[in-house]
């Protein structure tokens, strides 16, 4: 992974739509942090169709990339190696190059929401919810598995949907159970939840929140607070929000990248509270 000495390093998040993406905030602030000052991050706006062109376009100084949607699947086949982890959820949201320009494929989401609950306390619970069934949907059920919950209940809009989110459960070694969207509001019941779908998508479920509820950790970090997200912090419930995810699957993104460890969790966490605050 190491471009020529006098060369600026490359990396960038790529997606369709991108111009929201706090990715650049995040990295350019591990930069300055470890004082990498021949690196740059960048943001590209790359549909599906276009993504093995981009790829074929990078020359030796591009060392790494953020993905995210569309991106996350559809960079598999365009890959030389896929991590166990990134193989296993079929998500990439992450690509680095070797010294011998092979692309690798990793998936820092799964760890990432895993060192976010982990933050928080969150380990050892029986059972949790998952709200959609996308990417990382997938990567939040091995997320799951790897903090020791025993069972999940997946709600999802198709019965396609459903299948393959048993599969990832079966692959990952955790029980998932699969319930209609219009069951949705059961799911808040759950000592865990994690909304992995986009924005609007539970704005409806605010109303059903609990009295009591558990642990909620809702992916989405803009708009924010989400209406789910503001009634369940009103119930006095524990919230974990897109942010979280984001930086710590940014913090091994970095590492990944620059070969720099650890990077620096705090400044970048305080780069993206205060872009968030600034929109």
């Amino acid at each position: 992974m190491t471009a020529p000495a006098t060369e600026t390093r490359h990396a960038a998040v790529l997606g369709s739509p991108i111009a929201h993406s706090l990715s650049p905030v995040l990295h350019r602030a591990a930069y300055a942090e470890l004082g990498l000052a021949d690196w740059e991050y960048g943001r590209h706006e790359v549909t599906e169709e276009a993504l093995p062109g981009f790829l074929a376009e990078l020359d030796a100084s591009w060392l790494g990339l953020s993905l995210t949607m569309p991106l996350k699947r559809a960079v598999i086949p365009l890959l030389d190696e896929v991590s166990d982890t990134a193989r296993a959820v079929e998500a990439v949201n992450t690509v680095v190059w070797t010294a011998d320009r092979r692309r690798v494929g990793h998936n820092t989401d799964v760890p990432g929401l895993v060192a976010a609950l982990r933050e928080r306390g969150v380990t050892g619970v029986p059972h949790a919810a998952v709200l959609g069934a996308g990417a990382t949907a997938g990567s939040a059920v091995a997320a799951l598995a790897r903090v020791g919950v025993a069972e999940v209940t997946a709600y999802v809009r198709s019965d396609a949907r459903a299948e393959e989110m048993r599969g990832w459960g079966e692959r990952l070694g955790v029980p998932v159970h699969t319930e209609p969207w219009r069951r949705a509001a059961e799911a808040l019941t759950a000592p865990l939840v994690i909304a992995t779908t986009p924005a609007g998508a539970t704005d409806e479920l605010a109303e059903a929140v609990p009295e009591r509820p558990g642990t909620l950790f809702d992916v989405l970090y803009e708009p924010w607070p989400t209406p789910l997200a503001a009634a369940w912090t009103k119930r006095d419930g524990v919230l974990l929000g897109g942010l979280d995810l984001l930086v710590h699957q940014a913090v091994l993104q970095v590492e990944l990248m620059t070969g720099r460890s650890p990077a620096p969790l705090a400044a970048m966490r305080a780069a993206g509270q205060r872009a968030l605050a600034g929109r």
